[in-house]
């Protein structure tokens, strides 16, 4: 069973869907139900008056006899009596006794019809009911087909938005004012210079309806008009949202649907089926015609049961019948006709293309690419229809029609609307997915952060001398054309410029020009050549990030090797060679070498003397043998090797004896060193996902310790050590081990406040958790029926926040930190 709603939906899909059928469509939609109407007489007649006539051509016996009977006649004659058989004696009979009764003429009309007749006769009204319904349905099997229909449905329901959109009619208002005033220049000019000028004599008048402006040449002199007034389109705000979110959706349908031609396929390959169709019946229907015969003569094998074999037959629904066969022949000649000149139309038409040529005359509407492929054709199919709705679907297609919104939705009051700002507090303005920038923003004297991400064209004009505060700009993605005033602009204040591209022809060539420029992030795929040239111009640069799959390090990196202080490279995975050349980079003090396939610590490092944080997520590293030769690097106070199969530390790790942050998360360490734990100055150790069974009691000897990462490992006790010298813990991570008790020690850290337990083999929880003030308020990620371990004393004291709600009632009420704010694979994730 069906529900009503559901046939009200499918009216509004046959409503809608009668907008892309030109003319010859609905003609030969017209023919094929009359076909079909005209099949259903004939099978309607035929089944309920169809029959044969039939009487004997031969007598029985040559001799017939000069009395009957009245009795007996009375017998042979159906319906009569005796006594009226009497009466009607004397009167002469004139033709052929046939002294048949009447179910003897009903069983020889039955046996005739069905030796005598053709098929044709007795069949065709039903064979062409089921052609008719198979034209029916091939009439609109492009509309239906399921690899189109999702096509054809979300292209109608755009179209109906664009037509009920407030933006459609302001911007066609809008364009046609646009056009009048165009024309209306041309006669005033030619005016202007057919009227006689005045005499040097005689000065022009001067007033407020005349506003003329003189143009001297000594060839000779013209008077032109000012332009005129640019109107503003006004708009509400919810209305200039709708009109943008539909901006982008007609953006999204078309790079879509210009990727396949498969509609155009369907609808050609359905035209070629219907004109199949029509010449498979027209040739096997033609020659019916003289099959329809209003006699025939029937020699039937019924001699032995009514006594002759001769039939003289007539069939009653011929002439009725060849009658409907003309018209339904007529109205498939017709049909025929319409499927020619619809395959004419599509094969001798460019359907694949629609240029606009007839809109492109319009100034407000130009500047617009030829559309292809489905949404090509499907704007041909309704073009046929009705020429206006393609105009205003062209609004939204048209991206010069895209200025005046957001010269409307995105003005100065809804840019600082949405200005916001980061963690330096800086004011932040992201904007993304537009056809261009809004002039508007070039009117923010405030805006500190510019990011832009998928502008079709971000074009930087002088006006951006206004932008007084900007000092950092983020390209995602983005062709970014700048004018020689906004490059004046760049150079003298953008200090941090972030590109972010998917082909390294998309980085602008005016980089290497912005002389201030002091951070240059690059992220994309770099070709096997640098693509931006010299860095000479670059003399402020002090951080470089560069993103890519490099198979060597660039060698123009080595222009700027002497202001270079932050060096960042992410290789993604390949193999990074020529890092020796790092030497040369003496200023560097933070370098960070990740997903770059090096096997072992670069011999270059013993030169950076400055250097205070080394990264190497990420790479192949087995060994730290080369440790011992960073001893002399006294700045060294940070080193991270996180992802890597570093199986053991090396004791000379002892020697970087200013380290203060240690990441060594997700390797294959087995044992730690004890010299390692004359680290004093460390305070940020990592050492998740590891193979560690034991802690050694000497980590004690890490006092200045304040965050403490050892999950996933298969740790089955902590030293008590742990617990009564590094009393200045506050983050401290346990989970995803094999512990089986905690010490009781653990009532010292009184600066602890998180503590995460998870995943461990503990059966109760000690109670001097409860002297750990700084785990007060849900500061103990642990398994709800081990926090029930506790007293409830404890419990109320570690549960107890601003929340209301009892612990115990609510299980969402613990912990109350997100099990994000929980992940320790590396120190600066772990900082909260």
């Amino acid at each position: 069973m069906f529900s009503l709603s559901e046939l009200v939906l499918l009216d509004q899909h046959e409503n809608r869907s009668k907008l892309l059928k030109p003319w010859w469509e609905v003609f030969m939609d017209y023919a094929v139900v009359l076909m079909l109407m005209t099949s259903i007489l004939a099978s309607t007649v035929q089944l309920s008056r169809d029959k044969v006539v039939c009487i004997p051509l031969d007598p029985l016996t040559s001799a017939n006899s000069s009395y009957i009977p009245s009795d007996s006649l009375a017998l042979r004659l159906p319906g009569r009596t005796a006594a009226d058989v009497g009466r009607g004696l004397h009167l002469t009979a004139s033709g052929q006794h046939a002294h048949l009764v009447y179910q003897q003429y009903v069983y020889v009309s039955q046996v005739c019809y069905n030796e005598i007749l053709p098929w044709s006769s007795r069949f065709f009204p039903y064979i062409s009911l089921l052609l008719s319904l198979m034209l029916v349905g091939s009439g609109s099997f492009w509309l239906r087909f399921p690899h189109t229909s999702a096509l054809i449905e979300h292209f109608l329901a755009i179209l109906t938005k664009c037509c009920e959109s407030p933006w459609t009619s302001q911007a066609l208002t809008h364009a046609a004012q646009q056009e009048n005033l165009r024309d209306k220049e041309v006669p005033q000019e030619r005016q202007g210079a057919a009227r006689p000028l005045p005499s040097s004599s005689s000065p022009l008048p001067s007033g407020p309806s005349l506003n003329l402006r003189v143009e001297s040449n000594p060839c000779r002199t013209i008077l032109k008009c000012p332009p005129p007034l640019k109107q503003r389109i006004s708009l509400d705000k919810s209305d200039g949202e709708e009109a943008r979110a539909l901006f982008e959706r007609v953006r999204r349908f078309r790079s879509h649907c210009e990727s396949s031609d498969v509609i155009y396929k369907v609808y050609l390959a359905q035209t070629i089926f219907k004109l199949l169709m029509v010449t498979l019946i027209v040739s096997y229907t033609v020659p019916l015609l003289n099959s329809f015969s209003f006699t025939h003569v029937c020699d039937a094998d019924v001699q032995s049961l009514v006594g002759y074999a001769t039939f003289q037959c007539i069939h009653v629904l011929s002439s009725f019948l060849r009658k409907l066969l003309l018209t339904y022949l007529t109205l498939l000649g017709l049909y025929g006709l319409l499927n020619i000149y619809t395959l004419g139309w599509v094969l001798c038409n460019s359907l694949c293309e629609y240029p606009f040529h007839l809109l492109k005359e319009t100034r407000f509407l130009r500047d617009m690419p030829v559309l292809r492929n489905d949404l090509a054709f499907l704007l041909h199919m309704l073009d046929q229809y009705d020429p206006l709705l393609v105009q205003r679907l062209f609004v939204f297609l048209c991206p010069v029609s895209e200025s005046p919104l957001l010269e409307t939705c995105l003005g100065e009051d809804s840019l600082h609307a949405l200005t916001t700002s980061d963690l330096c507090d800086r004011s932040c303005l992201h904007l993304v997915a537009l056809p261009q920038l809004p002039p508007a923003l070039f009117t923010l004297s405030h805006l500190q952060v510019l990011k832009l991400e998928l502008i079709a064209d971000a074009r930087f004009t002088v006006q951006m001398s206004n932008m007084t505060s900007l000092r950092e700009l983020h390209l995602c993605q983005c062709t970014a054309t700048v004018e020689p005033g906004a490059l004046q602009v760049l150079q003298e204040r953008l200090e941090v410029l972030n590109i972010t591209f998917t082909h390294s022809s998309e980085i602008p060539s005016w980089v290497v020009s912005l002389h201030s420029l002091r951070e240059l992030h690059l992220s994309g795929r770099f070709g096997r050549n640098w693509p931006l040239g010299s860095l000479q111009n670059l003399r402020r640069l002090r951080a470089l990030v560069i993103h890519g799959m490099f198979q060597r390090v660039p060698a123009v990196l080595h222009e700027v090797a002497g202001s270079l202080v932050r060096l960042e490279i992410g290789n993604e995975g390949t193999r990074l060679l020529g890092v020796s050349g790092l030497k040369r980079m003496v200023e560097l003090s933070e370098l960070q070498l990740r997903g770059c396939q090096l096997s072992r610590l670069p011999s270059a490092l013993q030169a950076l003397t400055k250097l205070r944080a080394l990264d190497m997520d990420t790479n192949r590293l087995k060994t730290l043998e080369e440790l011992f030769s960073l001893a002399h690097l006294d700045c060294l106070c940070c080193l991270r090797l996180p992802n890597n199969y570093i199986g053991t530390l090396p004791v000379c790790i002892g020697g970087l004896q200013g380290l203060e942050v240690l990441d060594l998360c997700n390797n294959q360490v087995q044992d730690i060193p004890l010299e390692l734990f004359s680290l004093c100055k460390l305070q940020k150790l990592l050492l998740a996902g590891n193979l560690l069974q034991t802690l050694p009691a000497e980590v004690k000897s890490l006092q200045r310790l304040t965050e403490f990462d050892i999950s996933k490992n298969r740790l089955q006790s902590l030293p008590p050590e742990l617990f009564s010298n590094c009393l200045k813990l506050c983050l401290l991570n346990v989970s995803h081990n094999s512990l089986q008790s905690l010490p009781n020690e653990i009532s010292s850290l009184r600066q602890l406040c998180k503590l995460d337990l998870r995943d461990n083999n503990l059966h109760e929880l000690p109670a001097e958790l409860g002297r750990c003030s700084g785990l007060r308020g849900g500061g103990v990620l642990v398994e709800y029926n081990l926090f029930l371990s506790l007293p409830p004393r404890v419990r109320d004291f570690l549960s107890h926040s601003c929340c209301s709600g009892s612990i115990e009632s609510d299980l969402e009420d613990f912990p109350h930190f997100s099990p994000s704010q929980w992940r320790f694979s590396t120190a600066t994730e772990s900082q909260i």
